[in-house]
């Protein structure tokens, strides 16, 4: 049966597809963003939640296997070996085909593309779930068509997909709220990371993440964050910058405009890390400022205090999942655009948000932790 949403449909309870067999084995493929990543963590918790003893593995871009390992309702990351945008018939058919011996009871398709179906199709898995997308019909069999209106969040639709489309009967009777992810890092291992880049352990750590891979509209500008470091480090805390390599310029920027003796407290790590290294690193911050981003997400997966900065785009639609959060932002007209550059050509929403504002929301968190 199709679901939408906001039909009608018979029965007031949600119930998790086929909860009488509890040795269900899934087969999810996953988005390919940090932070889509992480969130689709909140799915396979409700899934496990239903289905204690079901198997629950995860086919997706290869660099995402370090935040896959950390997330025990999943059993192994499977490494889809397709460059971003490429189709690639014929390798989606060897490994659908490779993937038919795993005998999967279900898929759940996360992505929208068409490209993204044809794996689970390849590997005869029975039952393919997944919203219309790109026209899907035949690749999918349980096909859902999406009302935005019901489902605002991103996680809202991941979750959606673990249900029945025949048990929901109302936006209301959709369970809520849902379970926030909880990346679990080893404590050895993260300590040998952080001998690995001689970061000290006495000071707290204040954790900037200044980057935002979908594009500059999304970025709190570089003095901004300085200002922020400087005041902690006054306070007699350090400062640890992520982020890829892209965003090691915006972070050396924001350290030199420290003071020098501010400067000897704050370390780049941007471009220096694996994300495996970069989540065990983030676990011990005291609290971590960020963009909207792949690694804000990763914070809120990791429980740290955080503050999130949005201009462009909107914590309705993708905020952080946790309880340990502020979110800051100007809302402004304009925003959000989710454009990934001002169309107006000033980016006010964050070139005028001002560092306060951040400072602020930081202590609101110390005094609630």
């Amino acid at each position: 049966m199709a679901y939408g949403v906001g039909r009608a449909l018979e029965g007031r309870r949600c119930a998790a597809i086929e909860t009488d067999r509890l040795t269900e084995k899934i087969l999810i493929i996953g988005p390919a963003w940090v932070g889509d990543m992480v969130m689709a963590q909140s799915l396979f918790m409700t899934l496990k939640q239903a289905q204690p003893d079901a198997t629950i593995d995860v086919l997706a871009p290869g660099w995402t296997a370090p935040l896959i390992e950390r997330m025990p309702e999943v059993r192994r990351a499977i490494g889809a070996p397709f460059d971003h945008g490429r189709f690639d018939l014929a390798g989606r058919r060897r490994l659908g085909h490779a993937l038919r011996a795993e005998r999967y009871d279900r898929a759940i398709v996360l992505p929208n593309s068409w490209k993204s179906a044809l794996v689970p199709w390849f590997a005869g898995i029975p039952r393919r779930t997944g919203w219309k997308g790109e026209m899907r019909f035949g690749l999918l069999n349980d096909m859902r068509w999406l009302d935005k209106q019901r489902l605002p969040m991103m996680v809202d639709r991941f979750n959606a997909l673990a249900f029945d489309s025949g048990r929901i009967a109302a936006a209301a009777d959709f369970p809520r709220p849902h379970p926030n992810p909880h990346l679990v890092v080893d404590a050895a291992q993260t300590e040998r990371t952080r001998q690995k880049f001689a970061m000290e352990s006495e000071r707290p750590v204040l954790a900037l993440c200044p980057g935002a891979e979908f594009g500059p509209s999304k970025r709190w500008p570089d003095d901004k964050y300085a200002s922020v470091a400087a005041e902690r480090i006054a306070e007699g805390w350090q400062v640890w910058l992520f982020g890829s390599a892209k965003d090691a310029g915006d972070c050396a920027s924001i350290r030199a405009q420290l003071t020098p003796d501010a400067q000897a407290a704050c370390h780049i790590l941007a471009g220096r890390t694996s994300l495996a290294e970069a989540v065990d690193l983030l676990s011990l911050a005291d609290a971590v400022v960020s963009n909207d981003s792949g690694l804000m997400h990763v914070a809120a997966a990791l429980g740290r205090p955080l503050v999130a900065v949005y201009g462009s785009t909107s914590p309705a639609f993708t905020p952080p999942l946790s309880d340990r959060k502020r979110i800051v932002r100007l809302g402004l007209d304009c925003s959000p655009c989710f454009k990934r550059e001002c169309p107006l050509d000033h980016n006010n929403c964050l070139r005028t948000l001002p560092p306060e504002l951040v400072s602020s929301a930081l202590a609101e968190l110390e005094a609630g932790a």
